[in-house]
């Protein structure tokens, strides 16, 4: 049984780690919060010490190494995108190997200083790009590498997802602590797009607000107009219908690619990789990381040529009434 530590334990994303950390058959020894509701750890690990200060957790790792010879195997990272790296280099330098969440850090370089600290510690950083586990992005990347190696496919990537006033209250709304929303919300869709149709060439961004973003990428096989938002108000009718807040579409020469199932286990099938050391390390997330802080960081470019067909909409339309897919050639 691997030993588990867990930072961010009160976070969206903590249950899923829980949950594949105990159905891998592993144990959680520790687990950290600054906030303290963390009841969902009884459903998983009740006997899990836990702590609210950095410096006690710190001290408690410490100790159970040196006083019962206790090592952790692991230290499953859930925090704020730009404490990811501090965390990181915290689970290394503790002797464990890193499983973190994405974006595995928000600036290309702090990969590099990873790399140097996995070379003297001796220990893995992992992280969770779990779109490459996915079974229908599985087969369209076999699709694609089965195909014609010149041919370029056009593809159109929406992702709307709502959030509330507290978005922009709490950590995600401050670009400098989550990156922004191309970097909160997209960062594995850009591995995914990468990983599938091949290194990038070109990145243009035509919009960039508080609520949505939007561009044009060109992979090596692939043209790709891309749009994102956390505005509930973009969402299409018909799935506000279904009580649904989140809407993903990704379309490849007009055929739509469906995977709006298939999530629920793509944690634990991502911990079993990492157990067996087959994770996705530092290289695998070097290049989604460069470009969305390529993305934070771009100047914006005119809206014309290839843009995504909901980039011109305005709230006081409705975004998906007499939806125009055609290029603009203006």
């Amino acid at each position: 049984m691997k030993k588990f530590a867990l930072i961010g334990a009160a976070g969206y994303i903590a249950p899923r780690h829980l949950r594949a950390i105990k159905d891998t058959g592993n144990g959680l020894i520790a687990a950290l919060d600054p906030f303290d509701s963390v009841g969902v750890i009884d459903s998983y690990f009740p006997n899990a010490d836990f702590f609210v200060e950095f410096e006690r957790f710190d001290r408690h790792i410490e100790k159970l190494k040196r006083e019962k010879n206790l090592k952790l195997d692991y230290v499953s990272i859930c925090t704020p995108n730009y404490l990811h790296d501090a965390h990181i280099r915290f689970a290394l330098r503790s002797g464990a190997d890193a499983i973190c969440e994405k974006p595995l850090v928000l600036n290309p370089w702090n990969i590099e200083a990873l790399k140097t600290i996995e070379r003297e510690t001796g220990n893995q950083v992992n992280t969770i790009l779990q779109l490459r586990l996915h079974e229908s992005i599985i087969a369209l990347k076999k699709q694609i590498a089965t195909g014609p190696k010149d041919k370029i496919y056009d593809v159109d990537l929406t992702y709307l997802t709502s959030r509330g006033h507290w978005y922009y209250t709490s950590w995600k709304g401050n670009v400098s602590k989550s990156g922004g929303i191309a970097t909160n919300i997209g960062v594995h869709f850009y591995d995914m797009l990468a990983w599938v149709f091949g290194p990038l060439q070109k990145n243009v961004v035509h919009l960039h607000t508080h609520d949505r973003t939007a561009g044009y990428l060109e992979f090596k096989q692939a043209r790709v107009r891309w749009f994102l938002s956390i505005n509930c108000d973009l969402i299409p009718d018909a799935i506000k219908a279904k009580a649904q807040r989140t809407y993903r579409s990704i379309t490849v020469n007009g055929q739509e690619i469906e995977f709006s199932g298939g999530f629920f286990d793509l944690h634990t099938k991502s911990y079993e990789k990492i157990i067996k050391g087959n994770g996705f390390g530092l290289t695998d997330a070097e290049a989604s990381v460069q470009l969305v802080h390529d993305i934070r960081n771009a100047a914006l470019s005119p809206i014309k040529g290839d843009y995504h067909p909901l980039v011109k909409y305005k709230l006081s339309k409705h975004p998906f009434k007499n939806f125009d897919k055609d290029k603009d050639q203006n």
